[in-house]
């Protein structure tokens, strides 16, 4: 595992900011399937990312995607960034095109990886990635204390990966702050959780 290059945060963590300016009536029809996704905002505004094939791969919505990072905006701007369970990478490249230094993806299924190297060789930011084949909770176990600044998740919807996550974030907070994708009927101990639809993105804070 590469030890990433310590990078000083321009802005601190986000402010609380009210639930309602966020608020999501219904996600993007469709969104479970496969499709293309594209980059929100920043360097690479508009610029399309690769999915992988089945109906197993859920990429998170777009909508949901453009709260979370308004959500994060201040704690971007040249963050240190892991994105847990990559898949194709839309959060991780989205982080670097509003400005975050480096991304570190962690993935292990051979389809999202195709798809996550594919869309980093597009948008031409190998100098700025490095991708760990990994399984995500093996990865996290091998962290320090504050060796990232800003971490996301978007774990498998079944299964009790995000509430492990929080435990091990709390006995090592591996980033300023972790924000994990869940669903809504599947709420985890966090800090703060925001609800789109049937969707919620709940953020844990270091100490």
């Amino acid at each position: 595992m590469r030890n990433c290059r310590s990078v000083p945060l321009a802005f601190g963590l986000p402010r609380p900011i009210p639930h309602s300016a966020f608020r999501i009536p219904h996600l993007v029809a469709g969104h479970r399937g496969r499709h293309l996704i594209q980059v929100i905002a920043g360097d690479f505004k508009g610029r399309r990312l690769k999915t992988p094939p089945g109906a197993k791969v859920r990429p998170t919505a777009s909508r949901v995607r453009e709260a979370w990072f308004s959500i994060l905006q201040r704690a971007i701007r040249s963050a240190r960034v892991l994105d847990l369970f990559a898949g194709s990478g839309a959060l991780g490249l989205e982080a670097l095109s509003r400005g975050a230094a480096t991304a570190d993806f962690v993935e292990v299924k051979r389809a999202p990886l195709t798809a996550l190297k594919a869309n980093i060789r597009a948008l031409k930011v190998d100098d700025r990635t490095t991708v760990h084949r990994v399984d995500a909770l093996k990865f996290i176990e091998q962290l320090q204390p504050g060796q990232f600044d800003v971490a996301f998740a978007d774990p498998p919807y079944a299964g009790d990966a995000a509430a492990l996550m929080v435990a091990m974030f709390r006995l090592t907070p591996f980033a300023r702050v972790l924000s994990i994708e869940h669903p809504v009927d599947h709420p985890i101990p966090g800090d703060d959780t925001r609800r789109y639809g049937d969707t919620a993105v709940t953020f844990v804070y270091a100490p």
